[in-house]
């Protein structure tokens, strides 16, 4: 029988090349993606998130200023008065309540007449301040200027002036149309 031709030997550096997995390189290719995917995600919330930001800071600083309340000190000073409150006041140890005649005064007789026209919201909103004070935080001169001050700001607001962030608590310039709280009778029981 004639044998089969002998195979030449393998030279050590003639090995054949192992064939690469189509599996290998499409999961590359997934993870390339994949990478490129979520690096652009990141990029774009730390480019969004910066954007907001800058937006906020230019908010701030272009905020528009409230109009500026100027006082007549030629014309009388306008005041108006508010029904009397009788209130009881949060329970410390008994009952209490307070009744109190308040006065406003305000900018000029234009505002004295727009104030009426928000009475109901002014005199629920003060009604609810008094309601929740404590007998001790208004019985001495220091807790009834605060609560002076308190409604204030609250008749302000109904007539949409929001005290400035720098001057909230001091009296130094008015900055909406009622310009004080004064009261003509307070009595705690």
């Amino acid at each position: 029988m004639a044998k089969a031709p002998a195979k030449p030997e393998a030279v050590e550096g003639d090995a054949p090349a192992p064939k690469k997995s189509k599996k290998m390189l499409i999961l590359v290719i997934v993870l390339v993606i994949l990478l490129l995917v979520v690096g652009g995600g990141a990029a774009f919330l730390l480019l969004s998130k910066n954007k907001h930001a800058d937006e906020g800071q230019a908010a701030d600083a272009h905020e528009p200023e409230p109009p500026k309340v100027t006082i007549d000190k030629g014309h009388p000073p306008v005041f108006v008065p508010l029904d009397a409150f009788t209130v009881n006041l949060q329970r410390e140890s008994g009952d209490h309540f307070l009744q109190a005649v308040i006065v406003l005064r305000v900018s000029d007789a234009k505002v004295g007449e727009e104030l009426k026209l928000y009475m109901p919201e002014i005199r629920h909103r003060v009604n609810l301040l008094l309601s929740s004070k404590l007998p001790s935080e208004i019985s001495n001169i220091e807790g009834r200027e605060a609560l002076a001050e308190e409604i204030m700001i609250e008749a302000n607001d109904v007539l949409g002036y929001e005290p400035p962030r720098r001057q909230r608590g001091s009296a130094s310039e008015p900055w909406g149309p009622v310009l004080s709280v004064l009261f003509n009778s307070f009595i705690i029981q």
